[in-house]
């Protein structure tokens, strides 16, 4: 691991740092935010999943969770987005799919299945270095997101509701087998087979006995992707059907940018906090 940068913000460090993945093969860089009561032990972690487009910089830029987060005592990660790289294969005028646009998922099909592993990346690997070189209680984690990330969040708590305690998403892409703007990734990454789709699909995992305790959903109402891309409603009929505790919070007039995010940052952490017992 290698540091990029560290600024100290509200008594405690913001860094950035890079790796070399090998499950993606290639550098990664990530955000790790440390409060200060990590000078007295290890501390829950919460991990900060983004979406289209971005990387690791555009919630620790404009999602404005430091302040709570060390008043709180989180320590909060946040990964990139994607593999990067010359080398990685990519459709640059495309941005629903390629770099920025990794969907959470473990590629199976070439040239992707060489790079895009981010499942992999945030299950398993970056999980063993944030172990090895942070001040985190592993057995105390908690995973949020927005958009594609909240589709991850979402996913990777119901296959793992053992490892978190906690799950909430702004705005996710709720059942991206379906939705117009994931159909076409879904399909280069994973094949033709749409019955492999439903590992990485909310609604399909929910379907098929996947379950997660509870879940906290903010969704604009004036967000323009609200009907094609996220389908929230699909999401709540799924908890509903399998009786998972759905609290879904439509927000009047929001849309899907930061203002919204940041708006209802503070929720989640005080709500991600309680579960992870600060």
């Amino acid at each position: 691991m290698k540091t990029i940068a560290t600024d100290k913000s509200y008594g405690g460090t913001q860094g950035v740092y890079v790796e070399r993945s090998e499950a993606c093969d290639c550098d990664m860089t990530f955000a790790v935010f440390v409060p200060p009561q990590a000078a007295e032990g290890k501390l829950p972690v919460l991990w900060y999943l983004s979406g289209l487009t971005c990387t690791h910089a555009n919630v620790m830029d404009k999602g404005e969770y430091r302040r709570l987060a060390a008043e709180l005592g989180l320590v909060i990660v946040c990964p990139d987005t994607s593999p990067r790289g010359d080398h990685v294969p990519d459709e640059a005028d495309n941005w629903q799919f390629g770099k920025g646009a990794g969907f959470y998922v473990d590629a199976t099909q070439a040239p992707y299945s060489a790079n895009y592993r981010m499942y992999s990346y945030i299950v398993d690997e970056l999980p063993q270095l944030l172990a090895a070189e942070f001040p985190v209680d592993m057995n105390r984690q908690g995973i949020f997101g927005h958009s594609m990330g909240g589709h991850g969040a979402i996913t990777i708590a119901l296959k793992n509701p053992d490892r978190f305690r906690s799950c909430s998403a702004f705005a996710p892409i709720s059942h991206p087998s379906v939705s117009g703007w994931s159909k076409p990734a879904f399909r280069k990454y994973l094949g033709a087979d749409q019955a492999t789709w439903r590992a990485y699909d909310a609604c399909s995992l929910i379907e098929d006995g996947h379950r997660f305790p509870e879940l906290l959903v903010d969704q604009g109402t004036v967000d323009s992707f609200l009907e094609d891309g996220l389908r929230p409603e699909e999401l709540r009929q799924a908890c509903e059907a399998a009786d998972i505790n759905l609290r879904l919070r439509m927000q009047e007039g929001y849309g899907h940018s930061y203002f919204f995010i940041s708006t209802f940052m503070e929720d989640h952490l005080r709500w991600h906090a309680q579960r992870l017992g600060q």
